[in-house]
């Protein structure tokens, strides 16, 4: 099962307002293991950065200004997704209403809001009360955000990933945004091979128990399993 763990950043908070996506980023997972597959991507907004857009990416006109425009990178991204993904997102509602709004504008297919999996929703339906903000479920998972002084897609979205295995019932134990490919059942298995023990176990059989199955054993026969 191919997932993607997916973050946007945007100028603001409504595209019909003007507002557009700055950054992209996404992670790949695979039967809830990360292949080490990952797409980021900054975007001209063609817009002037509003100042409270800024100050929380620390992204600023200059940077962006010779960055591509969101049309011109929309099929790469859309390639990387895939066309049957699931798409898991925190507040999904925000990311896929962006995430349409700019494929609209470039006339492209828009993505089914099915495909999304929101872990805001799934974190809101497992702590009923509790916050469930990204850096709250980091707190209570133990998740390292350290790194997160300033949003960024793509960390956002390797830091989400962690999250959202955990909100679905624990990481997995070779869990690793380095990992190269993810190993299937088979490969697992045939990597592992059992030790012999160092010292041999005591036989825990009496004197008398051997006798007696060495007498049942006669009575098999020749062609008995144990004489063979």
């Amino acid at each position: 099962m191919r997932e993607i763990v997916l973050d946007t950043e945007t100028t603001g908070f409504e595209p019909a307002e003007g507002d557009r996506i700055v950054e992209i980023g996404a992670v790949e997972l695979f039967n809830h293991v990360p292949t080490g597959r990952t797409y980021h991507q900054y975007i001209n907004p063609e817009r002037v950065m509003p100042v409270a857009a800024f100050e929380v990416h620390g992204l600023g006109d200059d940077f962006l200004r010779d960055k591509p425009r969101f049309a011109a990178v929309a099929q790469a991204f859309l390639d990387f997704i895939g066309p049957e993904a699931k798409l898991v997102i925190h507040n999904a509602a925000f990311d896929m209403k962006f995430l349409n709004a700019e494929l609209g504008w470039a006339r492209l297919p828009l993505l089914p809001m099915e495909r999304a999996l929101d872990t805001l929703a799934i974190a809101r339906r497992k702590f009923p009360g509790s916050p469930a903000t990204l850096d709250a479920l980091c707190r209570r998972f133990g998740v390292d955000n350290s790194g997160r002084e300033k949003h960024g897609a793509l960390l956002d979205s390797e830091i989400l990933a962690e999250v959202y295995l955990e909100l679905i019932g624990g990481r997995q134990p070779d869990f690793g945004l380095g990992v190269a490919a993810p190993q299937t059942a088979a490969d697992l298995v045939n990597a592992w091979r059992p030790r012999p023990r160092p010292t041999p176990l005591l036989p825990r059989i009496t004197e008398a128990e051997a006798a007696a199955h060495d007498a049942f054993v006669a009575k098999l026969g020749e062609n008995a399993l144990w004489k063979r």
